[in-house]
């Protein structure tokens, strides 16, 4: 859907000052291929305001081929390292990236038909900066005569209970307004209202999508940092999302207004906040996937304001061992994995990570003046964190946005952990639950003795700052007197964090895969080796040395003689001629154990991608 909310609109139409806002989005069909759209940011003053203005004279051609599940040409050639422009792109006026046309137009100008498989487009597309509510001619439109059911079921009566005032802010398929309660708890209390016109839900996908919308502001709403839901209400031309006016503009207004950047001690301060909110999301199973300055909004123009997270349009639930394939979000923010279609949370960990650089030195990590740039940059390129003003920032920030921005999502730190990184830790920083440590858990305890006796070792030499994060997890579990947690101390802080939407995404059935612990008990020393990450401790810079401490640590209480076949079995592999001649190499002809090759390779596992035939 479109933004909550937005700026007053402006009455000029001057397209010298825009700022290049991309939007990308796409079907979840594997069969098709994602389409962008875009539009600009209006940026005269850092009072200006923003209007959706989609131009239809520009061309446009998607940065994808037609076939095959790269995101992007197997012709085009690696971007250069510093894809980033200097601080003060800001205050550039740079030529919009090439919008979109309607989508079923340009699908049969590109492929010249229709795929006899679907018949028909089924899916349509969904942008951050439009509303997913849909739109005339765009893909997905049912056929002639066939009737969509556009009753929601919410309340009818949005007359007699809101008074409307003046536009406040325009999508490209609904518009928000101010108004003022009439009566009961919100009499005379100034409100938002988003309204979403119904004769452009032309797809039972644009229905579905603003049905999720609603749901999710109502699950979620209550967190500090997250906009406060108050009604949905319709009538037969409109549906109408009532929310909590912010009136204090958005993120990135201020950003501008600071001339580009804020200072490490003042960006700490947004990105608690941030991190807090997407926090909670998380842990309920839901990703945001369209995190960016524009969708932060302060409640006043204080400087010490609250910020609140609006847009909830191209957010999803998402089942704890499930991954997500449609390209939804905003181009520049985008996560790698996101353009090869297999994402979860890990996802929006990445786009506060390109928030963070912003807010820093005032650019963006990822840059060009298209999409399919854009694209490559993020798949290719590395942040510049050589020039101005990056020297003088301090090495824990660096390291901070670094380990948001790994291009490879298992190694990337989750809200959580971000929040117990040296850059941000203080004794008074409260610090939420992290479903990882669920995930985490639920796999230690179906792996074998060897693999745990592995992690086990790992978990001794595990460095201060890791443990900071143990500690605090293990303290949100409430440990019983002896210093232990079973089953029901996870069941019971899952129920204290709880939320409809952790029901709607199914998070709680994590805890049927964790039974063995009814059974039994674990202190800190297992919980630590049961919730740590090999893949992230990697990313640390002295991963070499916890590796060797930890194999030393497994030399002495853990290794033991094995063979080929029986690390086969370890790893959930059937034998083959290419893993068989690897596999040997991590066994030491001298004794038959592992060697420190053997044991950070058996940590890790094998991948799907390097094994092929795994068993059922």
């Amino acid at each position: 859907m479109g933004q909550c909310y937005a700026k007053t609109i402006p009455t000029g139409d001057n397209d010298n000052d825009t700022l290049p806002v991309t939007t990308i989005a796409a079907s979840s069909n594997q069969n098709q291929p994602p389409q962008p759209s875009s539009t600009p940011l209006h940026v005269p003053n850092p009072g200006s305001a923003t209007l959706s203005r989609p131009s239809i004279n520009s061309p446009w051609a998607s940065p994808y081929p037609a076939v095959g599940t790269s995101p992007y040409p197997h012709s085009v050639s690696p971007s250069p390292a510093r894809a980033t422009p200097r601080r003060k792109f800001f205050r550039r006026p740079f030529p919009p990236p090439s919008p979109a046309k309607h989508i079923k137009a340009s699908l049969v100008k590109r492929f010249g038909y229709l795929s006899p498989k679907q018949g028909t487009i089924h899916e349509e597309i969904r942008s951050g900066d439009g509303d997913a509510a849909g739109g005339g001619g765009t893909a997905g439109e049912e056929s002639e005569g066939q009737q969509l059911d556009k009753s929601f079921g919410y309340n009818m009566n949005f007359g007699a209970k809101y008074e409307l005032g003046n536009e406040v802010g325009r999508g490209h398929f609904g518009h928000t307004c101010s108004a003022k309660g009439k009566k009961g708890e919100l009499k005379d209390q100034v409100l938002a209202v988003k309204i979403i016109s119904k004769a452009k839900m032309t797809t039972a996908i644009s229905i579905e999508d603003v049905r999720r919308e609603v749901k999710l502001l109502k699950a979620l709403s209550g967190h500090k940092h997250l906009v406060k839901f108050f009604d949905a209400c319709e009538d037969a031309n409109n549906v109408y999302i009532v929310m909590e006016l912010c009136e204090g503009g958005e993120l990135l207004d201020r950003i501008l207004s600071r001339g580009g950047r804020y200072s490490e001690e003042d960006a700490k301060l947004i990105v608690v906040q941030i991190l807090s909110i997407a926090a909670f999301c998380h842990l309920q199973g839901v990703v945001h996937r369209d995190l960016k300055p524009e969708n932060f909004l302060f409640t006043t123009r204080s400087e010490d304001a609250d910020m609140k997270l609006i847009d909830f349009g191209l957010s999803d639930f998402v089942k704890p061992d499930e991954r997500l394939n449609d390209i939804v979000g905003s181009a520049y923010y985008v996560a790698p994995e996101v353009l090869h279609r297999s994402y979860s949370l890990e996802a929006d960990m990445w786009s506060i990570g390109v928030i963070t650089y912003i807010l820093l030195c005032g650019s963006r990590p990822f840059w060009s003046r298209t999409e399919s740039g854009i694209f490559r940059a993020v798949l290719r390129a590395d942040p510049n964190f050589e020039d101005l003003p990056w020297p003088s920032v301090s090495r824990e920030a660096k390291d901070f946005v670094k380990r948001l921005l790994n291009k490879d999502y298992r190694k990337r730190m989750t809200s959580v952990q971000a929040l117990t990184h040296p850059w941000l830790r203080k004794d008074s920083l409260s610090i939420p639950l992290d479903i990882l440590v669920f995930k985490l858990v639920k796999s230690y305890l179906h792996a074998t003795p060897f693999k745990r006796a592995a992690l086990k070792a790992l978990a001794k030499a595990l460095t201060e700052d890791e443990l900071v994060y143990l500690r605090a997890q293990f303290r949100l579990l409430e440990p019983s007197k002896d210093g232990r947690v079973s089953l029901v101390n996870f069941k019971m802080a899952l129920e204290r964090n709880a939320t409809d939407a952790m029901k709607e995404s199914r998070v709680p059935e994590i805890l049927k895969a964790m039974e063995s612990l009814s059974y039994r008990s674990m202190d800190f020393e297992e919980f630590s080796a049961a919730a740590i990450s090999t893949h992230q401790l990697e990313a640390l810079e002295g991963w070499k040395q916890i590796a060797s401490n930890a194999f030393d640590h497994f030399e002495r209480e853990g290794n033991r003689i094995i063979s080929v076949e029986e690390l086969w079995r370890e790893l959930n592999i059937l034998p083959s001629t290419q893993l068989n001649l690897n596999i040997r190499d991590w066994i030491r002809n001298s004794d038959g154990k592992l060697s420190l090759l053997g044991y950070t390779k058996f940590l890790h596992g094998v991948t799907l991608r390097s094994s092929h035939i795994r068993h059922s």
